[in-house]
């Protein structure tokens, strides 16, 4: 069997599996729900279509329900296990893809004062969120640096908007 081509959402799947198995990918869903997808959006769907096909590459195994629903169960298999560990070794990776409408909307003309009292209210909630989970003292590592980036992230879009927010006739260079 040749080897299968492993993408970022791969093992997105492969480390949600790692953390919450066995799942459904329903289950996984709701687990991505509140863990990864504040950093790495995935289409739901995507999640389903991913375990299948890495469920036929020998990476996950899957034990299918007898009764009910008949939903598929997932689990990681031993090479789905080496293939995470070899990715978390290789400190390689590419830069983050943003993706950020509020910013897309300034770049194409939309008033600044306005946009930032919408994007500054967002951005204080998800700030205020992150700081609650970093409050929790069972998070693995990972999940304590990951939030503490994404916390770092969000009082720089809190210190951007609020600047913007600013009279035209103020410096908005100031912070």
């Amino acid at each position: 069997m040749p080897k299968p081509r492993l993408s970022d959402t791969s093992f997105a799947v492969l480390g949600l599996l790692d953390l919450f198995e066995p799942a459904t990918p329903y289950q996984l869903k709701q687990f991505a729900q509140v863990s990864i997808f504040h950093f790495w959006s995935i289409p739901h769907t995507q999640l389903y279509t991913e375990c299948a096909r890495l469920a036929e590459a020998g990476l996950l195994d899957e034990r299918r329900e007898q009764g009910g629903r008949r939903r598929r169960v997932y689990r990681l298999s031993a090479a789905g296990r080496k293939a995470l560990r070899q990715w978390r070794a290789d400190p390689e990776t590419d830069l983050y893809e943003l993706r950020d409408p509020g910013l897309l909307k300034l770049f194409c003309g939309a008033d600044p004062a306005s946009l930032a009292k919408a994007q500054l209210a967002r951005h204080e909630r998800r700030l205020h969120a992150y700081e609650e989970l970093l409050a929790q003292s069972d998070l693995s590592e990972g999940v304590r640096l990951s939030l503490e980036s994404g916390i770092g992230h969000q009082r720089e879009y809190v210190r951007f908007w609020t600047g913007l927010r600013k009279p035209p006739g103020r410096s908005r260079s100031a912070g």
